[in-house]
C-alpha cells in the first residue's frame, strides 16, 4: 500500500473540519429529507412510519399541488425576464462614462440589501386599499383596485417586488461582466463602422454569455426559494393564486404537520433545484 505524503496527510488535515461540517450540515439534512419523503406520522409518541412512494402519488393527485407549480413557473418566469433585461440594460448604461454614476449603482444595488421583510412591509403599505399606489390612480379617474385580495393583481405585486429585489444583484453581475470585456473589440468594431446596437448585438452579448447564464440561475434559484415575499404580502392567498413550493412546503409541514408530504414537495424543489445548476455547470464546461 502506498503511503501518503507530508503534502496529502496536510490537505486532508485542513479539509477534515470543513467535510464533518459539510456532512452535518447539508449532506446528512438532504439525506434525511429524501428518507421522511417516503414516511407519514409526526413527531410525536406516535412515531413516524415507512409508505414508500404514497407522498409522491399523493402529490401526482393533488389539485392544489399543480396549482402551486403553476403559479410557480409564472412567477419565476415573471421575475426571471424582466429583471435580466432591465438589469442588462442599467449595466451597460451605467458602464459608461456618465454623472453621477456612482451614485446611481448605489441607489440601483440598494434594494438587494434592504430586508425582505423591512421591504415587504413596505410594497404592502403601497398596495393597500387605501394605500398611495390607489391614491396616486384615484388623481386620473382609476377606481381603487384590491391589488393583494385579486387573484389576478396578487401576483404580478409579487412578481414586481421580486423584481425590485433582484435588480441591484444582476446589474451587478453584468458590470463585472462587462468589464472583462476588451475595449479593444469595441473600438476595432467603431473603426469598421458599427453602430451602438451592432456593438451590442455582436461583441456585448457573446461576451457576456457566462455572466448570463450565471444571472440566470442565480434568478431562478432566487424566485423558486421565495418565501417571505409570499408570507408578508398575501399569505398565499386569495384562493391559493399566490402560494409557491416553498410556502406550500411551510404550510404543510408547520400548518398541517404533514411531514412526510411536505418532506416530498421539498425534494422536488431540491430536485429542480440541482438540475438548474447541473445545467449552469455543464454549460459553463462546454465553453
Amino acid at each position: 500500500m502506498k503511503a501518503l505524503d507530508n503534502d496529502t496527510v496536510a490537505a486532508w488535515t485542513f479539509l477534515t473540519p470543513a467535510l464533518i461540517l459539510l456532512g452535518l450540515f447539508i449532506i446528512w439534512p438532504i439525506v434525511y429529507l429524501f428518507y421522511l419523503s417516503f414516511t407519514a406520522g409526526s413527531f410525536t409518541s406516535s412515531g413516524i412510519y415507512w409508505v414508500g412512494l404514497k407522498n409522491y402519488w399523493r402529490l401526482l393527485q393533488n389539485a392544489d399541488f399543480w396549482q402551486v407549480i403553476f403559479n410557480t413557473v409564472y412567477f419565476t418566469i415573471g421575475t426571471l425576464v424582466p429583471s435580466l433585461i432591465i438589469s442588462l440594460g442599467l449595466a451597460v448604461l451605467l458602464n459608461r462614462s456618465i454623472p453621477i454614476r456612482g451614485i446611481l449603482r448605489s441607489a440601483y444595488f440598494l434594494p438587494s440589501i434592504i430586508s425582505v421583510v423591512a421591504a415587504g412591509l413596505g410594497f404592502r403599505w403601497l398596495f393597500q386599499d387605501t394605500g398611495p399606489v390607489n391614491g396616486f390612480l384615484s388623481i386620473y379617474g382609476i377606481g381603487k383596485v384590491s391589488w393583494l385580495a385579486d387573484t389576478f393583481w396578487a401576483m404580478p405585486v409579487i412578481i414586481l417586488f421580486s423584481i425590485w429585489k433582484q435588480i441591484g444583484f444582476n446589474m451587478v453581475v453584468f458590470l463585472a461582466g462587462l468589464q472583462a470585456i476588451p475595449p479593444s473589440r469595441y473600438e476595432a468594431a467603431e473603426l469598421d463602422g458599427a453602430n451602438d446596437w451592432q456593438q451590442f448585438w455582436h461583441i456585448t452579448l457573446p461576451g457576456l454569455r457566462s455572466t448570463l447564464i450565471f444571472a440566470t440561475v442565480t434568478t431562478a434559484i432566487f424566485t423558486l426559494r421565495s418565501f417571505e415575499s409570499v408570507y408578508i404580502l398575501t399569505g398565499g392567498g386569495p384562493l391559493n393564486s399566490t402560494n409557491l413550493l416553498v410556502y406550500y412546503t411551510y404550510q404543510e409541514a408547520f400548518g398541517q404537520f404533514d411531514f412526510g408530504y411536505a418532506a416530498a414537495v421539498a425534494t422536488i424543489l431540491l430536485a429542480v433545484t440541482l438540475l438548474l445548476v447541473y445545467l449552469q455547470l455543464k454549460t459553463w464546461g462546454d465553453e
